[in-house]
């Protein structure tokens, strides 16, 4: 990856590539979990530190497949079912897959069960040979195989369902006897019977990552597969391909995406809502019909029937009521919007509780950092500012006060009333600029 983070650490979406192999385990009954890890293992071990049920396996010299599963020989003395093996860095797998995998393996009673794909291009993939019942009878490499049989296309996925007790006691037994000097899995396959071969639905689940490139490639099928699902369940999207959807998002029936736009981490989108073009929602619950439209929305809340944008940006935990608009450049940071309440334009609104039906007029700015510490705003009911106040947090504006514009309000106001704190407009008659009374006339 050449990169100072450990392979499995880097992230597809909003999940670790790790991360993503575990979840492909919940469609099935797992009674314990191993993680074996090696190259900065304790980096991994904080990084999943927040999931339950884990136990970490060192493995101290990196030799091989094979090697890692014996690292569990001692943690699972007396076990006699079946071992499910994945690898940290194939992320794309599908629950439905490993659980038909595992169902396979313990219907048939098998001592191994190994999930295969058939791929369009197997070239540089070894071969798995099966019988009419899925029964493998051997596995070639691809330098190894003659003309025909490189005409077979399904290769080994790497994923494996073991009988533990049969593997463990081949396990010692393991060589190292390749270039490599490592001891493979592979080796295992051949010792043991009977071994069956279950074929993935979609050859792109096996997809490994061992470059960036590979894990771009795989972003595009995550993508794809999310914005599939969301289209198949009744959401629009125009240009499919200029948008983005993590699979942590959540959106209901008829709403819009328009090109360009990207929804990202645990958002929650309502129907009828319509997004873009050019926004960016992480982090966020909008309710229904709501409008985002060329603005960001960050780990804030909007409520039903709100317009946002163009050009707005919440953030910093906002909350936005219903059926208000906030509009052109203006920024809400860490503030609460009362429904029906307005800011067309060209404002700034942080640490604020703004009540219902208040207009925000062009300008107004809640200036809430004294240097030192952030301070809030209040504005009550119905109150309204004109354009290009300011309001000197800590500050408290009543129901029904109007602000006049170009007022600059630095101490508390009473409901239902006028605050004009401007200086008064003054008219020196015949002035002339004296800077431009010496200057020679020009010729």
């Amino acid at each position: 990856m050449k990169s100072s983070l450990p392979k499995v650490l880097h992230r597809l979406g909003q999940r670790t590539l790790v991360e993503r192999v575990l979840r492909s385990c919940q469609s099935i009954e797992v009674e314990r979990q191993f993680v074996i890890v090696g190259y900065q293992g304790e980096l991994v071990q904080r990084t999943l530190a927040d999931l339950s049920n884990l136990e970490f396996v060192e493995q101290r010299e990196q030799l091989g497949t094979g090697h890692a599963v014996q690292q569990l020989l001692p943690h699972l003395q007396g076990y006699e079912g079946p071992l499910l093996v994945l690898n940290g860095d194939v992320p794309l797998l599908r629950p439905e897959s490993i659980a038909q995998l595992v169902e396979t393996h313990q219907q048939a009673g098998n001592a191994a069960t190994l999930l295969t794909a058939r791929l369009p291009d197997p070239k540089g993939y070894g071969r798995v040979f099966c019988s009419d019942r899925q029964i493998v009878t051997e596995i070639i490499e691809d330098k190894d195989c003659n003309p025909e049989q490189r005409l077979n296309d399904r290769i080994n996925a790497g994923v494996y369902c073991f009988d533990w007790g049969q593997l463990a006691d081949f396990l010692p037994k393991l060589s190292s006897n390749n270039k490599q000097n490592e001891f493979y899995l592979t080796e295992a396959i051949a010792h043991l019977n009977p071994v069956m071969a279950v074929d993935v639905g979609d050859y792109e689940e096996i997809s490994g990552i061992n470059d960036r490139l590979q894990l771009s490639r795989a972003e595009t099928v995550l993508l794809r597969r999310i914005k599939d699902d969301w289209l198949r369940a009744g959401v629009t999207m125009i240009s499919p391909e200029t948008i983005t959807i993590d699979d942590t998002v959540e959106l209901c029936a008829d709403v819009v995406i328009e090109p360009g736009t990207h929804l990202r981490g645990d958002t929650v989108v309502g129907a009828g809502s319509r997004l873009g073009p050019g926004s960016l929602i992480e982090n966020s619950r909008l309710g229904t019909n709501v409008s985002v439209l060329y603005s960001v929305v960050s780990d804030s809340g909007v409520a039903n029937d709100t317009r946002i944008g163009p050009y707005a940006h919440l953030r910093g935990r906002a909350e936005v009521g219903e059926g208000c608009r906030i509009g052109n450049f203006v920024e809400i940071k860490k503030a609460k919007i009362g429904a029906e309440t307005n800011a067309a334009h060209l404002a700034y609104l942080g640490d604020a509780t703004l009540g219902e039906s208040v207009n925000v007029g062009a300008g107004t700015i809640t200036a809430n950092y004294d240097g030192y510490k952030k301070h809030a705003t209040v504005i009550g009911d119905r109150s309204k500012t004109g354009a290009n106040s300011v309001l000197v947090a800590p500050v408290n504006l009543g129901s029904g006060v109007t602000v006049a514009a170009g007022s600059v309000v630095t101490k508390d106001v009473a409901d239902d009333c006028l605050v004009i704190a401007r200086s008064r407009q003054r008219e020196i008659a015949n002035w002339q600029n004296p800077s431009q009374s010496q200057e020679t006339p020009p010729s």
